[in-house]
């Protein structure tokens, strides 16, 4: 009797594309309707949502970060309410909080490399989020 195994290299493929594909999105919660595009891959994280109304909101995101700074390139606009975004490094060290209506491009503390958290915070908020967190 014959048996098929899948080779090695296939199953490696389909795992990280499964990983890539769960890493990449997060439509869950009080900003499904406005189908937010999340992306976060090693490295480099990146969030938008648009036309979101009235969402109040709180998230946080694991990120890995190989270098012990990052910076933040926010282009956002609010309309009503608030929104912010906090980062801390893999010791639970706050190393940048900025409300997201302050548009630009921002550096942060230095902190440790590794695993860190992304987190996300809306209250009452409506508008258009856009921002980008990338190794410094």
């Amino acid at each position: 009797m014959r048996t098929s195994r899948i080779p090695r290299t296939v199953a490696a493929v389909v795992l990280t594309t499964f990983a890539v594909l769960a890493a990449c999105s997060n439509s869950t919660g009080p900003l499904a309707p406005f189908q937010p595009q999340i992306s976060n891959l090693a490295d480099n994280f990146q969030f938008q949502a648009t036309g979101v109304t009235n969402a109040t909101w709180t998230y946080t995101y694991n990120w890995s970060n190989s270098a012990d700074s990052a910076t933040v390139n926010q282009a956002t606009t609010i309309t009503a309410g608030s929104a912010t975004v906090t980062i801390f490094d893999k010791n639970g060290t706050q190393l940048y909080s900025r409300s997201l209506s302050e548009n630009g491009t921002f550096g942060m503390i230095k902190g440790v490399a590794g695993s860190w958290t992304i987190k996300v915070v809306f209250t009452g908020y409506s508008g258009t989020v856009n921002f980008r967190v990338q190794k410094a």
